[in-house]
């Protein structure tokens, strides 16, 4: 017995047929850096959401993966928070490349 192997895209969302896979796919990239960058700096989930400004529930869900109630413009803050700066890359269909870094400062 053989078994179909097919290749996948390269975005899961997409492959498993969500809506708007390239967002989900985002927001799961976004999510992945500040988990790594709390868990780098040794945070605690209460103390990274005072320093992030959300909720101990909210690292909490964002670290497990649900991001539902996330959107991109509030994962970019809080690596703002982080003091991470963001460089966009946006790719033309024959493949040339143009970088906008974005460079977000906290508001006074």
């Amino acid at each position: 017995m053989s078994e179909k192997i097919t290749r996948g895209s390269g975005n899961v969302f997409k492959d498993l047929g969500f809506k708007d896979p390239e967002e989900y796919k985002a927001k799961a990239e976004l999510a992945l850096q500040i988990s790594k960058i709390i868990e780098k700096r040794d945070l605690t989930q209460t103390q990274a959401s005072k320093l992030i400004g959300a909720t101990q529930p909210d690292i909490s869900k964002l670290k497990t993966g649900q991001l539902s109630g996330f959107t991109i413009d509030r994962l970019l803050d809080f690596l703002r928070h982080l003091d991470r700066s963001i460089e966009i890359h946006i790719k033309g269909k024959r493949g040339k490349k143009e970088v906008i870094n974005l460079e977000m400062v906290a508001a006074r």
